[in-house]
């Protein structure tokens, strides 16, 4: 059974085989997450998602390349739907968590980190963000051993894991 566990930190520093990415559709860097990601991890991120992902990455989609330079092996890149540009069914959002599983899945990750997926910039109801992240990585069949849910500062540390301990 995988256990869920919730860290206040930094996602580009988590020592797991797989670190999550908040991407956009394009997969060519952006902001919050997803420029951090790319900044920590170097040009090979960039390079790998040009060369995996030339037309981008649907909304609600999952897939990897290399990690570059950061501590994990790889990054897994999820695409969550934007609720300020009115993307509100809530099954893409939990298709991120799940999908990202998947694709651990096929990678033998066992430790995966995951940032709290389109509660950002894209606007996502915070609470809502929370509890379908926790309902996702709880109903999920995976050989992942680890799902770790990394809060960027101690109101989200303090509000995830609250629902994670209910």
């Amino acid at each position: 059974m995988m256990r869920l566990t919730v860290v206040q930190g930094d996602i580009t520093t988590q020592e797991v085989d797989a670190v999550v990415n908040a991407a956009n559709r394009r997969m060519r860097g952006g902001g919050g997450v997803d420029g951090a990601i790319h900044a920590a991890g170097g040009p090979e991120v960039l390079d790998d998602c040009v060369r995996r992902f030339p037309d981008g990455l649907a909304t609600g989609g999952a897939g990897w390349t290399t990690g570059g330079r950061l501590p994990a092996r790889w990054v897994i890149h999820v695409v969550g739907p934007n609720w300020n540009a009115g993307e509100r069914d809530r099954s893409l959002l939990t298709s991120c968590y799940s999908g990202a599983l998947g694709v651990a899945d096929e990678l033998g990750a066992r430790s995966v980190a995951f940032p709290l997926v389109s509660a950002g910039i894209y606007g996502w109801p915070r609470d809502d963000a929370i509890r379908a992240a926790v309902d996702a990585l709880r109903g999920a069949t995976t050989e992942v051993e680890e799902a770790r849910l990394v809060a960027f500062g101690r109101a989200a540390y303090d509000e995830i894991s609250a629902v994670v301990e209910a």
